[in-house]
């Protein structure tokens, strides 16, 4: 379909580990997308980061502008941080309008047509954020653990070496994790794992994906790695909590999204033990798994912002999910 110039929605949904960019039509259908690589703004700064997603927008757009930008940011945490990243979308001319959000929020668009609703991503890292009856929102600073944040690909992979290599010495109970993770990560043992960590012969990348030998171990019935798992599922509880308390949102029955690559693979002991937590601390919370990727939410919001045609909402969800 073509576009005139200043037509349809530049959806971004750009996280730690991957960046999705949708162009939307007004009617809903998808004109052009495109995937890259993890949007790290806090490591490389708001100018680069968004340079990085140009040749992305260009794939998508065909160098076409469009009414309105709807972009959801992963490490957009801080007020300061969202006003820097809308004033470089806006430098590239995109869009004649631009919305920076957190990532957070296109999960929970993505999942609730209206308010009130809690999001939780659980993907290489970890956010929540939630929007009440009123309006109002809730969330974190989520800047890690300076701002009391724990959770993740990155952090789960982080604690299962701890404890993987104090099995090893003899400091910590046994794991088959001290097995696991080597074998992995293609190293002879841990010791050789350890400084082909340190001297980063291991890619980040890599060693995040490592995830699952965590899953898998706890599975088997490993005690320290279910013991990670459950402190994860801890985590995710505490979050939405917290931001239902705070909406006041307690005694309503709400739904409580989750999303991120660690939620959406589906295991088991997490999700029946976030739902455990959730029916204990609030009763009328409805945890609820969406698997669609977070960039139908960005677009979704955009959609939202401008004068979408009739059904355009209903057309661009089957398209995307």
């Amino acid at each position: 379909m073509g576009l005139r110039a200043g037509e349809g929605v530049l959806a971004i949904d750009a996280g730690n580990s991957k960046t999705d960019v949708v162009h939307v039509a007004p009617d809903g259908s998808v004109v052009g997308r495109a995937r890259g690589g993890g949007f790290r703004p806090h490591l490389v700064g708001p100018r680069a980061a968004v340079e990085g997603l140009r040749p992305l927008v260009e794939e998508a757009t065909g160098g076409t502008s469009v009414a309105h930008v709807s972009a959801c940011l992963a490490n957009a945490d801080l007020p300061i941080e969202h006003d820097q990243l809308r004033a470089e979308i806006e430098r590239h001319g995109w869009g004649r309008t631009t919305y920076v959000g957190n990532d957070t929020l296109a999960l929970l668009r993505a999942g609730v047509d209206h308010p009130p609703g809690v999001a939780v991503v659980c993907g290489a890292g970890i956010n929540c954020s939630g929007i009440g009856r009123d309006g109002r929102t809730a969330g974190f600073a989520a800047v890690g653990r300076i701002s009391g944040d724990w959770g993740g690909g990155a952090d789960l992979v982080e604690e299962a070496l701890w404890w993987a290599a104090r099995a090893v010495d003899g400091r910590g109970p046994h794991t088959v994790l001290s097995t696991m993770l080597p074998e992995h990560l293609g190293r002879s043992d841990m010791a050789d794992l350890i400084a082909g960590i340190h001297l980063r012969e291991i890619p980040e990348p890599v060693l995040h994906d490592a995830t699952p030998v965590l899953f898998t171990a706890a599975r088997a019935g490993d005690d320290v790695a279910t013991s990670v798992v459950l402190r994860q599922a801890e985590e995710i509880v505490a979050l939405a909590v917290s931001v239902l308390r705070r909406l006041d949102l307690l005694a309503e029955r709400v739904e409580v999204v989750l999303g991120g690559g660690v939620l959406t693979a589906g295991h088991a002991l997490l999700l029946d033990a976030i739902a455990t937590g959730l029916a204990a601390a609030a009763p009328q919370a409805v945890p609820v798994v969406v698997s669609a990727p977070p960039v139908l939410g960005a677009a979704l919001l955009g959609l939202d912002h401008v004068d979408a045609e009739p059904g355009a909402h209903d057309r661009l969800r089957a398209a995307l999910v």
